[in-house]
């Protein structure tokens, strides 16, 4: 079927506006490796998605998948080992305050988890998240999303401060340390409005790469000091890994990274491969907590079926040496991209860590103006050469680079000829 006629039965059949990627959307029919495969059988390098974290159709993980599926999948009102052992397993991959998992099916439902369990251990609903993140889909994870730019934003218990950045800082011309005290005193003040309007203060959400904001280099200190201020509050502080965890960024957290240890853990997509599966993992006693008050049940999570598959998936990263592939390879590239950024003017920054790397786009002589229609530009000429990015950040302006973990040194040679080509082009 043609293009054309999929998208009319797809606005038909799933309402006029579902999102679809690209001027000219793709029709892709199958995967493997780091490849997509449209209708005609053109390939595609896959350099967007998170989900298929050790490939498309990883033959180890199709193989646990279907093995598990044809002997026994029920929900978690059964014991079976194989979930005991996968919490066990993932509690393990964290230090030792991390020691109980609740599994769910999408970093939605962590998320929503994560949210209840700060607010039932702290008796307050306030949740402090930053200004242009992105946590999940549901009413309540909902609120979080792009509250607004600059100023402290408020919407009943939840309130949004700026994100910390050096690129476009909030006080410009101030010294890294001064300007990290200038996102803090940002926190201190929700906080406090949280507090004195009553809800109080509960927790502070963040992605440790802060990826939906456009992966900004974060002033030093900011988020270790955050930490201690949120705990000093009585709050919990929330990682959200789902974009950042799994080996994403040359190590397993983004928090390591990002010099922080936090109380809570969210993860989600890159588990399964494929697979709904996500956790929210904490201290017992926060877990416990959560159990007794909630007596929380998911008739998909807990499965057999997803313990089979999230122990296939650590097996892959660990056996085939994932981790230390997006370090190099991540490496590389990244600083492949800052030599093009000498040459070429619209380049703003190039930003990242590991395989996660954003290009930002700026209008031509601005003073980092962005320029998201650029950046979308260069997204669809990428695509036309096969290569598939998208564009995101608090400005749409940033070119985003996030492929699969098993994405290797040639495919990144490969990008960096198509992508000099489509700057060229559109330079002219």
């Amino acid at each position: 079927m043609d293009t054309t006629t999929l998208v009319a039965r797809r606005e038909r059949a799933l309402g006029a506006g579902a999102p679809l990627f690209y001027d000219k959307p793709l029709h892709i029919v199958r995967g493997e490796g780091v490849y997509l495969f449209d209708e005609t059988g053109r390939r595609y390098v896959d350099m967007y998605n998170n989900v298929p974290c050790v490939g498309h159709a990883n033959p180890h993980v199709v193989e646990a998948m279907a093995r598990q599926q044809a002997t026994l999948n029920v929900h978690s009102r059964y014991l079976h080992e194989g979930i005991v052992a996968l919490a066990e397993r993932l509690a393990a991959l964290h230090g030792p305050a991390i020691e109980s998992v609740v599994f769910s099916c999408s970093g939605t439902e962590a998320n929503e988890v994560a949210l209840r369990m700060a607010r039932g251990a702290t008796g307050k609903t306030g949740i402090v998240c930053t200004n242009a993140t992105y946590h999940g889909n549901s009413e309540a994870v909902g609120k979080m999303t792009r509250m607004g730019a600059g100023q402290n934003s408020v919407v009943s218990d939840v309130c949004a401060i700026p994100f910390p950045e050096r690129l476009r800082p909030l006080v410009p011309g101030a010294s890294e340390s001064d300007l990290a005290e200038a996102y803090l005193e940002r926190l201190r003040s929700a906080i406090r409005s949280l507090e004195e309007d009553g809800v109080g203060f509960a927790g502070f959400i963040v992605c440790p790469i802060f990826a939906n904001e456009g992966l900004p280099d974060v002033p030093r200190g900011f988020m270790a000091r955050a930490a201690e201020m949120v705990r000093a509050a009585g709050g919990f502080l929330i990682a959200d890994e789902v974009q950042a965890g799994y080996c994403r960024t040359g190590r397993w957290w983004g928090y390591e990274g990002a010099g922080f240890t936090p109380d809570i853990v969210v993860t989600g997509k890159p588990m399964g491969n494929g697979l709904p599966l996500a956790a929210t993992a904490a201290s017992k006693g926060l877990v416990d907590g959560f159990r007794a008050r909630t007596r929380y049940f998911n008739t998909f999570a807990s499965s057999p079926l997803q313990a089979a598959v999230g122990m296939a998936v650590l097996d892959v990263i660990e056996r085939e040496g994932l981790q230390e592939n997006v370090a190099r390879v991540g490496a590389s590239l990244k600083a492949s991209l800052h030599e093009r950024k000498k040459k070429c003017a619209t380049i703003g920054d190039v930003r990242g860590h590991g395989l996660f790397i954003g290009v930002e786009m700026v209008k031509r002589g601005s003073a980092l103006e962005p320029d998201s229609d650029r950046a979308i530009e260069v997204v669809n000429k990428l695509k036309d050469r096969g290569f598939l990015t998208s564009n995101a950040g608090a400005f749409r302006n940033v070119v985003k680079i996030r492929p699969p973990l098993v994405f290797g040194q040639h495919d990144a040679d490969e990008f960096l000829t198509a992508f000099d080509a489509t700057i060229a082009e559109i330079d002219g």
